[in-house]
């Protein structure tokens, strides 16, 4: 993970984002537990909860202290934006020398604070030299205790916010541990994180210095904590602006925009609690309940898991991730059955992140008196993918009066090769280009036609205990499925035997798709999977092998 958290943080992120939570819940998701009853999940979470001001128990469930008015609209907020400038970079070994803060109400510039602070400690050279501050001024400040309540008192119940907010809040809650016992309760907005959501691929770098040429602030950030806080909350304002223009209206979807990635999916880790370690397809939901994206697994829980673990996905699925609210899984007797459910689910309901790769863009070879053209209507040669392939294909075919393109390749070939031997290098590249297409094109045909002539039924458990799936292929399509009862069959057997011969053959870009995916479970077929020939005597033989093995 991009960050690491301690027990608090992790906890305070999971009730933020799925409201208070039974102690049980937590306490399995906190400690990767598989089952904890509430008193002991009670007795693991107590010493997280009462050491932290932002937890507090609600009966047997877990809560935050304060319930920050997350519906609050931008326009009516209210931010405390901070600084601190340091003895050093460690809280354990170091201590705070000046606060410097910026109120920001209803999104204007508002009061300010500032105090110098005695560290207690030798103020190290190079820090002077950095901020200008000399030791005989921090002599007579007051001390870390005092200008921190003075800086809480100014604060009161805002939203605070800091750039590279996780060094400030380890000072501030080193101190305020020291006076209370607990942490801060406030929210904590990072403009750092906020300016890499909102200006990814726009700006290289995100510091302070950085954010403050490339919104053109009016105050320069020089190390000092009043002028960094200032600079940090123009830099905040001109956030929340294309914050908005992102769709946000509240302070909950500005904080949600700030959080870190890996806090943002730690924090929705919940959503997968209890999903099973069998195969099935999975759903995204977004809070309309629309349906954002579409997966298969062989082993649910784990697949799911692997979303909330830290790697990068795919843009449109980190999107979807972003956005995602609720999961939705189906169980399923095998992957073969899953990957069919989950091609039929793109399908049905198009899911915006399953853009790709589900078929719907496919397009066809035509052959025509002028020639050969690319096509979307079905013809015998496709469904093909890449109209930008097949294009080129189509170049090389120009002239070739033959109605199979695989024809044309020999004496393309012969044609490279004079070219190659005439030193005519420029148009042999064109040619090998064309070729190139050609080459892949009459592989697809190829693929196709192998497929479209293939009779065969596929087996495999059924999620019902004691049945088969049962899937035909023939015609070019899956022509039917059935469950089919281990202790018997032969009726259910005939009807898919039967069914199977009556399809019409099919040349249907759809139907192409299911055989492409049929294909790949035969050629690389999982353990459960078995694939015989499309006569009722075979199934059944394999049905009553299956019977046997199992007892």
């Amino acid at each position: 993970m991009q960050l690491s958290f301690d027990a608090a943080d992790r906890l305070v992120e999971l009730v933020q984002s799925c409201g208070a939570l039974p102690a049980s819940q937590a306490a399995r998701s906190l400690f990767a537990l598989t089952s904890a009853p509430t008193a002991i999940a009670r007795s693991l979470l107590d010493e997280v909860v009462s050491g932290d001001a932002r937890l507090a128990w609600r009966g047997d469930a877990v809560a935050l202290a304060v319930a920050a008015d997350w519906d609050v609209s931008l326009e009516e907020a209210r931010w405390t934006v901070f600084d601190l400038e340091t003895t050093g970079l460690a809280p354990a070994t170091s201590r705070i020398c000046e606060i410097g803060a910026q109120n920001v109400d209803c999104l204007e510039l508002a009061e300010t604070f500032e105090t110098l602070v005695n560290p207690c400690v030798p103020l190290p050279r190079a820090i002077q030299a950095l901020t200008g501050i000399e030791p005989a001024q921090l002599r007579s400040a007051p001390p870390a205790e005092l200008a921190v309540r003075r800086f809480l008192a100014f604060a009161g119940d805002a939203i605070l916010v800091a750039h590279n907010a996780r060094f400030d809040m380890g000072f501030l809650d080193r101190e305020v541990e020291l006076l209370t016992g607990r942490r801060v309760a406030a929210p904590v907005v990072d403009t750092v994180w906020l300016a890499r959501r909102l200006l990814e691929g726009r700006v290289k770098r995100v510091g302070l210095a950085s954010l403050a040429h490339f919104f053109g602030v009016s105050t320069e950030p020089c190390h000092r904590a009043l002028a960094d806080a200032q600079a940090t909350a123009e830099i905040l304002v001109a956030l929340v602006g294309l914050a908005q223009e992102h769709g946000a209206r509240t302070v909950g979807d500005v904080v949600e925009l700030a959080a870190p990635r890996a806090r943002r999916l730690h924090g929705k880790r919940a959503l997968v609690a209890g999903a099973p370690t069998t195969p099935g397809v999975y759903l995204f939901r977004d809070r309309n309940d629309v349906v954002l994206y579409i997966g298969r697994a062989r082993d649910l829980r784990a697949r799911l898991r692997s979303y909330f673990a830290g790697a990068r996905q795919r843009p449109v699925v980190e999107a979807a991730l972003g956005a995602l609210v609720r999961v939705e899984w189906r169980e399923t007797g095998s992957e073969f059955e899953a990957a069919l459910d989950e091609l039929r689910l793109i399908r049905e309901l198009r899911p915006p992140a399953n853009a790709r790769g589900k078929g719907g863009n496919e397009v066809w070879l035509r052959q025509t008196a002028k020639g050969w053209s690319v096509v979307g209507e079905p013809t015998a040669h496709g469904p093909l993918a890449g109209r930008g392939v097949t294009q080129r294909a189509t170049r090389a075919l120009s002239g070739f009066e033959g109605d199979d393109p695989a024809d044309a390749l020999p004496p393309l070939r012969e044609r490279l090769g004079r070219l190659a031997r005439e030193q005519r290098y420029e148009e042999a590249a064109r040619l090998r280009d064309k070729i190139f297409a050609l080459e892949r094109v009459v592989e697809r045909l190829a693929e196709l036609r192998r497929l479209r002539e293939l009779r065969a039924c596929l087996l495999v458990p059924a999620r019902e205990r004691g049945f088969l799936l049962a899937v035909a292929v023939a015609g070019g399509r899956i022509a039917a499925i059935r469950r089919i009862s281990l202790g018997g069959g032969r009726l259910e057997v005939a009807a898919l035997v039967a069914e199977a011969a009556r399809a019409s053959f099919s040349t249907d870009s759809q139907d192409a798709v299911e055989l492409t995916l049929v294909a790949t479970f035969i050629h690389r077929p999982p353990p459960e999977l078995r694939v015989v020939a499309l006569e009722a005597d075979a199934i059944l033989a394999a049905v009553d092998h299956r019977v046997a093995f199992a007892a």
